[in-house]
């Protein structure tokens, strides 16, 4: 793990999106089309903002969500929603979008059919990843309905996760498919998370999910 320390968060958000879009250029010169994998939640949100502005041939990248509630795109709570609302906007807007929700009530009845999706998009080259203070990431939560079969070694692309704190069912790209991504960063923020970040290491990945993606990640932080 390589830790990057920020005055503030507005500094590191700037700085974020830089280093990614470099890393998509790069990418992008060495491959014909590349994956973006990336996170719901608010505190991306100003990353977004600035990437959907940045000059690059988005219509040879293919974002994705990291996970997905189990709700439709026209609900407040969707990962999809955010992205496309913060993300897939200005320039960014010639992306493709792959969606990790689709209509059927619960989501083992479509796994397959979004997994074949994607499979040709592996290994991810740049991911950006959250973390909770409850030290989970994507949607692999400490304690969840899942999670042991999404921490594992030969665990599928896709996994269903429920768990008491996480609200909806939801589905979340498995660790192997998120710590094998070619270049992986994730953003926290705030006194409360960096004190989750160091204990973790004194944990189980099962305590902890967040360790099963932190070998070859650069966590980025601002208080």
């Amino acid at each position: 793990m390589t830790f990057e320390d920020y005055p503030d968060a507005e500094l590191m958000m700037f700085d974020l999106a830089d280093l990614l879009a470099s890393e998509l250029s790069m990418a992008l010169r060495q491959n014909d089309a590349v994956s973006f994998c990336v996170p719901g939640g608010t505190t991306p949100g100003p990353i977004f903002d600035v990437l959907s502005g940045v000059k690059l041939d988005w219509d040879r990248v293919t974002v994705l969500p990291s996970d997905e509630r189990w709700v439709p795109e026209s609900h407040e709570r969707s990962n999809a929603r955010l992205i496309r609302q913060r993300l897939l906007t200005g320039r960014a807007a010639n992306a493709r979008f792959l969606p990790l929700y689709a209509d059927a009530p619960e989501p083992e009845a479509v796994l397959d059919r979004l997994a074949a999706e994607i499979e040709p998009l592996l290994p991810l080259n740049v991911l950006l990843l959250g973390m909770g203070a409850d030290m989970h990431t994507a949607s692999l939560f400490p304690g969840a309905d899942g999670l042991a079969e999404a921490l594992d070694d030969d665990a599928p692309l896709l996994v269903p996760i429920r768990a008491p704190g996480a609200g909806e069912t939801r589905v979340t790209l498995s660790a192997r498919v998120l710590a094998d991504a070619m270049s992986c960063h994730v953003v926290i923020t705030g006194a409360e998370k960096r004190k989750a970040l160091e204990r973790a290491q004194d944990l189980s990945a099962d305590e902890a999910p967040i360790l099963s993606v932190l070998a070859n990640a650069t966590v980025h932080w601002a208080p």
